[in-house]
């Protein structure tokens, strides 16, 4: 017999392909009804997951036909983005649902290429998406989003205006200085500086409505830059990048201590440079060493993201300003950055809710029954 409890024993005892492997779909169910032979099914996932919706749907097809064979259902799915609860006595910013911070402990482990592509790969996948580029003394997200040369503006000289890259927000101290200018700040001067564009960017323009999640790249190391995010800005998350290189896990075990004691939940740790495919006949080699990423999610107890290869093709698309995300969502490196962005917010699931931030459903599809 169809009723919601063994909809949900079904579903608990059930796994499903690219599904995030920390959450059970049965914990989404809104609704479930039947009218005569006809069973209505509602589910509203915590994350984004465009990418994911029509093979999951035909999943659930094949599931439930297999155990109502005599049924036609009609499944809805859709997402409820909400807020996360951040550290006591820091005000929220206005617009933003969630602020994810970017770090690593070492400087060359491709980190602001992996926050430039999981800020694309979370607004394919059906969120709205902002970027910020935390790193006051060498910004570079400009010249990855293709839009070094562009000047943000002021309606009303008390706020800037993000600027738009590709479909998300975007905002760096690069867009407001010369390239060329040597950004000669102390400590205090920097976190001041970006302190003030947190504040006074105008987030949520483009489609008048809170970001879903600004992803913030931050600077390397574990000095003032970070702490000011930690202590002044409602950081929800973190994500720590690292390569498998020695090196860069002795860092980036600093920054995961850090994040530890400013009480900062780090979400996962994403491997870059994994492998090196060779351009000519794409010959994999661990030129960095093997294992790293795995090591540090065992150690801290932290989920590891995802591995990613080094390739040229990476490289090449950010120096143009055209971005894997950008160019082509469906290619194979492109839906690995998704796969990593969904199980990266889906594990933001597991922290307590702010409502206070609005928390509305939105469809992302609905699905007719079979033929």
């Amino acid at each position: 017999m169809f009723e919601k409890e063994s909809l949900d024993n079904l579903l608990k005892s059930h796994s499903f392909i690219n599904f995030p492997s920390n959450l059970k779909i049965a914990d989404f169910i809104h609704k479930a009804s039947i009218d005569k032979n006809l069973a209505k099914v509602e589910i509203r996932l915590p994350f984004p997951a465009d990418g994911i919706i029509s093979s999951l749907n035909n999943e659930l097809q094949d599931c439930f036909k297999a155990e109502w064979p005599d049924l036609i259902f009609d499944i809805a799915i859709k997402q409820n983005l909400v807020a996360y609860e951040t550290k006591a006595g820091v005000d929220a910013i206005k617009n933003v649902k969630n602020v994810i911070a970017i770090a690593s402990g070492k400087g060359g482990v491709g980190k602001s290429t992996t926050s430039v592509n999981l800020a694309l790969a979370l607004q394919k996948e059906g969120a709205t998406v902002g970027i910020l580029d935390a790193d006051i003394y060498g910004p570079s997200i400009p010249i990855m989003l293709g839009i070094a040369d562009a000047k943000p503006v002021s309606e009303d000289k008390k706020t800037i205006l993000p600027l738009n890259a590709h479909n998300i927000e975007a905002m760096s101290i690069g867009f407001l200085v010369d390239e060329k200018q040597a950004m000669v700040w102390r400590g205090p001067m920097a976190s001041s500086a970006l302190q003030q564009i947190v504040r006074d960017t105008k987030w949520g323009t483009q489609k008048n409505g809170a970001l879903d999640y600004l992803i913030v790249d931050l600077p390397p190391g574990t000095g003032d830059i970070q702490l000011t995010m930690a202590q002044k800005i409602p950081v929800t998350a973190a994500v720590i990048v690292t390569t498998p290189q020695d090196l860069a896990l002795a860092d980036a075990k600093k920054a995961i201590t850090m994040f530890d004691k400013v009480k900062i939940p780090v979400m996962g740790v994403i491997e870059n440079m994994s492998t090196h495919v060779c351009s000519e006949c794409g010959h994999q080699e661990a030129i960095f060493g093997e294992g790293g990423g795995e090591s540090l999610s065992s150690e801290y107890q932290i989920p590891l993201l995802g591995q990613l290869p080094l390739t040229m093709s990476i490289r090449k698309q950010l120096d143009e300003g055209t971005p894997a995300l950008a160019v082509d969502p469906e290619s194979e490196i492109s839906l690995s950055y998704r796969s990593i962005a969904r199980n990266l917010v889906a594990h933001l699931s597991k922290l307590s809710k702010d409502f206070s931030k609005g928390t509305g459903a939105i469809d992302i599809a609905t699905w007719k029954p079979k033929e």
